[in-house]
């Protein structure tokens, strides 16, 4: 990440809410693409050293992202993505979930919605506002314990990797 692009990862407890806050030296359409088809968040979606492979992705309202995120020993970490509201390059909304590798939530660990959007920032450069709603202070804590902000870090940092090359390309 350039140090001058914007990063932002604000944790309101009370509200059970995280804000990440990230620009992206690259264009709109480019950041939107790398966000919504599984073929480019296989590349990115995953803190070093895991990687990410999807199992199915249906990118519409109604549809979901069944995806795992792999460690190099081979042990597979399933996250469930229900898509609830998309608005093209601007806006999606979701519901997240730990699940098993049929997409089974699993009970007892913390679902969150997410309100994501995409803004053009200047010239080449997207700034992506997400918001996730916990259902509680406590489901929040629970994951910012488990280390959400080191691994939004590295993941985020993962995709100026990929839009670098993909940059290149165009």
């Amino acid at each position: 990440m350039k140090p001058e692009l914007q990063f932002d990862f604000i944790v309101d407890t009370p509200n059970s809410t995280m804000t990440i806050v990230r620009e992206f030296a690259a264009g709109r359409q480019t950041v939107w693409n790398c966000y919504t088809q599984s073929a480019l968040l296989d590349q990115w979606f995953a803190p070093e050293p895991l990687t990410t492979k999807t199992a199915s992705m249906d990118f519409s309202p109604g549809g979901h992202w069944l995806y795992a995120m792999v460690a190099p020993e081979g042990a597979e970490y399933w996250g469930r993505t229900d898509f609830l509201t998309i608005s093209p390059v601007a806006a999606y909304t979701a519901l997240d979930g730990f699940c098993d590798n049929t997409g089974t939530l699993v009970p007892g660990m913390p679902r969150a919605k997410w309100d994501v959007r995409f803004s053009e920032a200047g010239t080449r450069l997207t700034s992506v506002k997400t918001v996730v709603l916990y259902d509680s202070p406590a489901d929040l804590e629970q994951v910012i314990a488990m280390g959400m902000k080191d691994g939004m870090t590295s993941t985020l940092q993962r995709l100026d990797g990929l839009l670098l090359t993909l940059s290149a390309k165009e």
